[in-house]
């Protein structure tokens, strides 16, 4: 009898299998660098979706509670209105290519552009007691692609008071704000308007709009506009 004989694979048939081998690995692992890229794309989008809507909730708590009340001017010679709104500086040219990191934590920085909008806003938490006033004077500017929200500590601030700024939302290209008057109904891009002869100057400065259009035009999500409606 002759002994059993066992074969084995060949050259080829090794080579072969090796080359079916290493597709699967480029298949398998194409898949898994694509779903890398995209969870990291889809926690990119979350983080901005995040932020857009953190700035826009603080908005409306700010225009929503805003308050009657004027302050008064830097210098001590005379009041600012309640609601002071101005579309000079609304549009950023800046490209901000920089690096997307965000950076949301307060800071006393005093440089920057002019605010497109200061207000006085009631309802400003007081969790530890402190003897202060619950309102608060808040102003929002656009400086460099970012929108940053400020406010002070006094309501009546001079020229000494440092405002404590918040960066808002990264690559913004231009915010704009409009009021709608309360007698005419229609739409205007500076508030308050021109001061008339059977107005009062208290109540010149108290006037409040029925409500306050904003609109973000970001270079992620394009234009968003959103309207706050205003107690009288």
């Amino acid at each position: 009898m002759s002994p059993t004989q066992h074969r084995g694979f060949t050259l080829i048939e090794l080579l072969v299998a090796l080359f079916i081998a290493a597709i699967m690995f480029a298949i398998g692992y194409g898949a898994i660098n694509q779903a890398l890229l995209s969870r990291g794309s889809i926690r990119r989008d979350q983080k901005e979706i995040l932020q857009l809507q953190t700035a826009m909730s603080l908005m409306e708590q700010d225009f929503v509670q805003l308050a009657p009340r004027p302050v008064r001017s830097l210098d001590g010679n005379g009041y600012l209105p309640c609601l002071q709104g101005s579309p000079l500086s609304g549009s950023s040219d800046s490209s901000d290519d920089s690096s997307d990191s965000f950076d949301s934590s307060d800071s006393s920085d005093t440089s920057g552009p002019a605010p497109l909008v200061v207000l006085t806003r009631g309802g400003w938490s007081n969790p530890t007691g402190i003897e202060r006033t619950e309102l608060e004077r808040v102003a929002y500017a656009l400086d460099n692609g970012t929108l940053v929200r400020e406010h002070w500590n006094v309501l009546d601030a001079t020229l000494s008071s440092t405002p404590v700024k918040r960066n808002l939302l990264k690559h913004v290209l231009g915010v704009s704000f409009r009021y709608l008057q309360p007698q005419a109904r229609t739409w205007v891009d500076i508030w308050p308007g021109v001061s008339t002869s059977s107005q009062g100057l208290d109540s010149f400065y108290r006037q409040r709009p029925m409500a306050v259009e904003v609109t973000l035009d970001t270079r992620q999500w394009g234009k968003i506009t959103r309207i706050f409606e205003i107690a009288q």
